[in-house]
């Protein structure tokens, strides 16, 4: 089945748009795709992801859901789509970052990765076969294979023997598979080293899967080496396959790897930074409790079409966020993730116009980070 299909190209770097059918929809990249972690978006109904902030296709974590509330109960109440009440695609992460970085008293061995619950304690052994099975009863339209994410810096046999084992974890999850409704993909970790990445994307392209992420990066390392890994690693990967960048998404990271052929993005960022009254604009982000902003009455950014934009002003917003009302995340998130896709509908726009090189460089130059 040829499920996706480059639809365009630019011609003065790698970007490219796509269309990636699934079973619960056709996803347009390059996409973003906002986290659910425990098959919610923090914040918004289902409703409001898709009719005010566009949303494609959204994440769910497998390590959280297995914890609580299990995945056999959501698979009993009809798979994630029925039990979250939202019929567009869901891809989710296999748990092994989760497992790596927040599960206490772990130990990794070949098996799997023993490691004890924060909820209640209990001690659980996963394996490959085991988040296969597990994202296969949540009924996720894309699953990623069970990998181990190195922490940074590591040394160089340390990150070899990891990306070894999980090219070895990687063909089991592709052995595991029960279900032909969904599409795997493998991960290439390698740290930040580059012959690393290269072996891990040989190995992991030799087992074949239907789409690529590039793991292990936005972990701590400065910001022009991750490019370097997104710049030598993406290419390495099938033209014809979804590329996925797991974890990175500030805009100008997104931009970025556009720029080096990757498809699919994730990222708590725009929501988690919502939470915290911080917003996304075309400017660079807004920090909604300074003081200069107590009286001011213009919306958040002005060029946006989003609800929180046309409906509220700056001194409105700063009064919900300095009083802790729940509304202030609601509405910072609606406008955050609104951003972040229209963010991505210009990109598509642009590469097929074959203008994307002029928006990459007219957008870093407007883009304030400091």
């Amino acid at each position: 089945m040829n499920y996706f299909t480059v639809t365009a190209g630019d011609g003065r770097s790698s970007a490219r748009c796509g269309v990636l059918e699934t079973g619960h929809g056709i996803i347009e990249t390059p996409c973003f795709m906002p986290v659910g972690t425990k098959a919610t978006v923090k914040g918004l109904t289902p409703r409001q992801l898709h009719e005010e902030v566009g949303a494609q296709i959204i994440l769910a974590n497998t390590y959280h859901l297995f914890l609580q509330p299990g995945e056999q109960l959501v698979g009993e109440l009809g798979g994630l789509h029925a039990f979250m009440g939202w019929d567009g695609p869901i891809l989710t992460d296999s748990g092994g970052f989760q497992v790596f970085s927040l599960a206490s008293l772990r130990t990794l061995e070949e098996e799997g990765v023993t490691f004890q619950s924060p909820v209640d304690g209990s001690r659980h052994l996963l394996t490959p076969e085991r988040a296969i099975e597990i994202q296969e009863v949540l009924g996720a339209d894309v699953i990623m294979a069970f990998d181990e994410c190195t922490p940074y810096p590591v040394d160089y046999e340390t990150a070899r023997r990891s990306l070894q084992m999980t090219a070895r974890w990687a063909e089991r999850c592709k052995t595991a598979r029960r279900r032909t409704d969904n599409l795997l993909f493998g991960i290439v970790q390698g740290s930040m080293y580059p012959e690393l990445r290269r072996e891990s994307a040989e190995l992991t392209r030799e087992i074949g899967f239907d789409g690529y992420a590039l793991g292990g990066l936005s972990v701590g390392e400065e910001k022009s080496l991750m490019y370097e890994m997104i710049d030598m690693t993406a290419p390495l990967l099938p033209r014809e396959q979804p590329r996925y960048l797991m974890g990175v998404g500030k805009p100008e990271d997104i931009v970025a790897a556009v720029a080096a052929g990757v498809d699919m993005f994730d990222c708590v960022l725009p929501t988690r930074n919502a939470r915290n009254g911080m917003y996304f604009t075309w400017q660079g982000p807004l920090v909604i409790k300074q003081a200069r902003y107590r009286t001011d009455s213009l919306p958040i950014d002005e060029q946006c079409s989003c609800y929180t934009c046309q409906n509220f002003s700056r001194a409105y917003l700063r009064h919900l966020f300095r009083s802790r009302e729940i509304l202030s995340s609601v509405l910072a998130t609606i406008h955050n993730l609104y951003f972040y896709h229209r963010l991505m509908e210009k990109i598509r726009m642009q590469i097929k116009n074959g203008t994307f090189a002029d928006f990459m460089k007219n957008f870093i130059s407007n883009y304030d980070i400091s």
